[in-house]
């Protein structure tokens, strides 16, 4: 493993892995314009190879293609992996409270202990593991109380099916419920450079309780990398499309703050992208940075952010360069 990654504890639980880690939402195809397996594959393997032990999937990212590329991908690497991958979004039942369709099928949020039960087999199976590292709640189910969910959770764990408890997409109440009934280990949460609301509603609960913090999001879907062209369009079910993040007036506002930081890009020999993940990881509060690739290249520049140290000062002059460039961007 790449010494140089900056390893991190997910909570109490004992477990180590890198904080720069391997999101693969993008992976499972669905809102994204549809997936490349082989290309998939390669960007997993390029960042076990680089020292990204951290792969976070999930049974709703292109019902279960997702967590079926990556099973494919970790075949005889279990040993290097931190797997981290969910429940609650289920299309195998009508239980619970329904939240979307993926592909002409209901999904619902349902976090009852026979969901929760059938969905790990489930992610087992298509992973080809026997235990999952970290075991998210993915969307919550307000049909289910949290306590009858974490107690459900912990019964998995002493049964060895799970290592660890994590919590995503919760408000500071459900956190709190959360902490009460049981240990949590992590949280996953939106944050990235224009997504800061946690700072002030869920860190301090986190840093107060021992609770890691994953950040999904952290290049705002591409949009911080500041290699996303003005005029380029994104086409099918890629959630870019017409969306308002990707206006030419917000892409306009990344460029120039590239600009701002190119010499603390250069000091470090990084790209904009790894300076990016570099000052999430280096927020209080922040653990780890999950961050998505569908090839290898990417794959490849994040995994370096993990060997960038930021200075004080440059935290600071990039902190400058976020309040002058990436005010009011469109929503």
């Amino acid at each position: 493993m790449n010494s140089r990654q900056i390893q991190r504890a997910i909570g109490a639980s004992g477990i180590q892995a890198s904080a720069v880690g391997l999101g693969t939402w993008a992976i499972g195809g669905w809102m994204w314009g549809g997936t490349d397996e082989q290309a998939s594959i390669r960007a997993i393997e390029a960042s076990i190879d680089a020292g990204v032990s951290l792969i976070d999937t999930a049974p709703a990212y292109g019902l279960g293609r997702s967590e079926e590329i990556v099973g494919k991908a970790i075949k005889g690497k279990r040993d290097k992996v931190v797997i981290a991958t969910k429940c609650g979004l289920n299309w195998h039942s009508g239980k619970g409270n329904h939240f979307f369709d993926q592909d002409g099928k209901p999904v619902h949020r349902y976090l009852g202990a026979d969901g929760i039960a059938y969905e790990l087999d489930q992610s087992l199976r298509r992973l080809g593991t026997d235990h999952i590292d970290l075991y998210i709640t993915h969307w919550q189910d307000p049909t289910t109380p949290i306590a009858e969910t974490v107690a459900a959770l912990e019964k998995l764990k002493a049964a060895g099916k799970i290592r660890a408890i994590g919590a995503s997409n919760v408000n500071p109440e459900e956190l709190n419920q959360y902490v009460a009934a049981g240990q949590l280990d992590a949280i996953q949460e939106r944050y990235s450079m224009i997504d800061r609301e946690i700072e002030g509603t869920l860190l301090p609960i986190t840093q107060r309780n021992d609770v890691a913090t994953l950040s999904y999001s952290s290049l705002a879907l591409g949009l911080l990398t500041g290699s996303i062209e003005p005029g380029r369009a994104f086409s099918g079910d890629d959630q870019r499309k017409d969306n308002p993040r990707f206006s030419a007036s917000n892409r306009q506002k990344v460029a120039t703050l590239k600009q701002a930081i190119q010499p603390i890009s250069d000091q470090h020999k990084a790209s904009m992208a790894q300076i990016v993940i570099a000052w999430t990881l280096a927020q209080p509060g922040i653990t780890f940075a999950l961050c998505g690739a569908r090839n290898p290249e990417q794959a490849l520049d994040n995994a370096r952010a993990g060997e960038v140290r930021l200075s004080s000062e440059e935290r600071t002059s990039i902190d400058k360069a976020i309040a002058m460039h990436l005010n009011q961007m469109d929503a």
